[in-house]
């Protein structure tokens, strides 16, 4: 355990960071979950469009909900205190060694990554509810971004970021089951889906202009 603790440790100071003011600022808009509201309304537009009545609509919402709240709320009222594993930033052990974006260093507590439950809880729900190809591969890219940005500002470990993904498949997979129990999911038409991909491509869009902006100001 000491061993992967420790090759934990190393594989975040590979990951971790860099000189770049640009990637600074790209990252901070990716990691900011206000930058993803045009994502959820997207979302929700299609649910709205989809859904014949508003207990199928309200349902939805609900299962979303519930995946918010099994994924991340539990991780943090209950996982983290009680695991009490620094964040990498704040570790005695190495905290000095890791590169921060303007002093930013999280709470107290990182295992295991509410940034990865979170957003794998809903990209696995919304996947099965709408089973597209290329919506799925949206989804969990989005996901894996926002994962990615919490190793690069040293407030996760890759360890605590695997083991979010693991849970909130396991969330995403459990509601969408429960879901199903309650309803018959409708046909979402791949029209509509390209909705939220339209909308996930452009923040992106929106995540890297902004950095240049940035940058180019604070060079």
């Amino acid at each position: 355990m000491e061993e992967l603790i420790q090759f934990d440790k190393s594989l975040l100071l590979m990951l971790n960071g860099s000189q770049s003011l640009l990637i600074d600022s790209l990252v901070t808009t990716l990691t900011n979950a206000k930058t993803w509201i045009p994502l959820y309304l997207a979302l929700f537009y299609v649910v709205v469009r989809t859904n014949k009545n508003m207990r199928d609509i309200l349902l939805v919402l609900a299962a979303a909900g519930l995946c918010v709240l099994l994924a991340g709320t539990i991780d943090d009222t209950i996982v983290k205190p009680l695991v009490a594993r620094w964040r990498p930033a704040r570790d005695p052990e190495i905290g000095m060694l890791v590169d921060t974006v303007d002093g930013y260093r999280g709470g107290k507590y990182g295992f295991f990554s509410a940034h990865a439950a979170n957003t794998f809880s809903l990209a696995i729900f919304f996947s099965l509810l709408m089973r597209h190809r290329l919506f799925i591969i949206f989804m969990v890219t989005w996901s894996l971004v926002n994962c990615w940005t919490r190793l690069y500002l040293g407030v996760h470990y890759p360890g605590d970021i695997l083991v979010g993904l693991c849970w909130g498949a396991l969330v995403g997979y459990g509601v969408y089951r429960l879901y199903c129990r309650f309803t018959i999911p409708p046909l979402y038409p791949a029209r509509l889906l390209d909705i939220p991909m339209a909308v996930l491509s452009l923040t992106l869009l929106y995540a890297v202009v902004r950095a240049v902006i940035m940058a180019w100001i604070f060079c």
